[in-house]
């Protein structure tokens, strides 16, 4: 399943991302996608939300 977002060799600075199920999770718990799009709008607490650039790891 291809991802949201290209896949890049650096980590975006100031995104931890513990989600070792997908592409873009880096060791140390970085997130290497070019950009990231959380959802939704209006959300009122964190379990609202969602990173909609998650995609699974293939190799699983």
């Amino acid at each position: 399943m291809p991802g949201r977002a290209q896949k890049t060799n650096t980590h975006i600075d100031r995104v931890k991302c513990v989600v070792n199920t997908c592409q873009y999770y880096e060791n140390g718990d970085y997130c290497s996608a070019e950009s990231i799009e959380i959802q939704p709008r209006n959300a009122k607490n964190t379990e609202d939300t969602d990173c909609a650039t998650f995609a699974p790891k293939m190799n699983m």
